[in-house]
């Protein structure tokens, strides 16, 4: 293996990793169109709506261990649809799932990033986290979708079927999978697991057993959602903590399980909270999600 990625590592070093041949571009938030020469300190400090908490140890950290489990034999990037809907879409050719392997048959979940629909924040808002709930044993899958509404929901039950589909040549387990999201990726986890992968022209699958918004506004409540917390902060001025705080309530009128976390004096896009009042609130979301395994239906 090559030299160790750092802060200094530029773009264009990361595209020409052998590794990642074949997918480097999709690790990286294409749709911002930043330069080749751009290093990865660079990009962490430069990510719209998420660039005051990105820790760029944290992004070097993911790209090491990324290369490190490719250069020891795991497959660690997978299609979600096949050469011929590339062919005839090629805006499919830049989704797909990033796999941070966990234990063998364990349980599952699918992380959306966020961005505004207008690019995919992996770095800061489903890498961390899936790196952490992959260190905790779970099988966790990053989602990179095509940014908008609809084609990200059409992503996302492609994602869900297909991890279904290939859940015995994954050794993973799908009983209970949770659905994860930041701010638009938040949206895209609700939806689907409001309104099923069949709402999206993809065959019906169990309803996941939690789902995990992070800072987003979505007020919608359909009575139908698996259960599902909820973590805001009070400083967010692109989601407003109490819109989370009045769907939680109108969730439990349903007697659907729902929490809300606030933190205090937390902007939009913290991710993982390191080294802030969120730090820690993943390990509740994991417990809130062990405790409602059995609630898919």
């Amino acid at each position: 293996m090559s030299t160790i990625f750092s802060a200094d590592t530029t773009l264009s070093q990361i595209y020409s990793t052998p590794e990642f041949s074949g997918f480097a571009h999709r690790l990286l938030p294409i749709d911002l169109h930043m330069s080749s020469s751009s290093t990865l300190k660079q990009l962490s400090q430069n990510l719209p709506w998420y660039s005051t908490y990105t820790r760029t140890e944290r992004t070097v950290s993911i790209f090491n261990e990324l290369r490190t489990r490719a250069s020891q034999g795991q497959e660690i990037f997978f299609d979600i649809y096949t050469a011929q809907e590339q062919k005839q879409d090629p805006s499919k050719r830049n989704t797909g799932l990033v796999f941070f392997k966990g234990k063998k048959n364990h349980k599952t979940a699918i992380v959306s990033a966020g961005g505004a629909f207008q690019y995919v924040g992996a770095i800061q808002d489903s890498f961390p986290h899936c790196q952490y709930l992959a260190e905790q044993g779970f099988n966790a899958f990053a989602l990179i979708y095509r940014p908008g509404a609809r084609t990200g929901s059409r992503d996302l039950a492609r994602a869900i079927v297909f991890l279904h589909e290939h859940a015995n040549e994954l050794e993973i387990d799908m009983t209970g999978y949770s659905l994860w999201g930041g701010s638009a990726g938040a949206r895209l986890s609700a939806w689907l697991g409001s309104l099923g992968t069949q709402a999206f022209d993809e065959p019906r699958t169990a309803q996941p057993s939690t789902v995990v918004m992070e800072y987003t506004g979505l007020s919608e409540v359909y009575g139908t959602e698996p259960p599902t917390i909820s973590i805001v902060g009070t400083s967010d001025w692109i989601a407003d903590y109490r819109v989370m705080q009045e769907r939680t309530r109108k969730l439990s009128t349903y007697s659907i399980p729902a929490d809300c976390l606030v933190y205090n004096g937390l902007g939009h896009g913290f991710g993982l909270g390191e080294d802030t009042a969120a730090q820690g609130w993943i390990d509740l979301a994991i417990n809130f999600w062990m405790d409602n395994l059995d609630t898919a239906i």
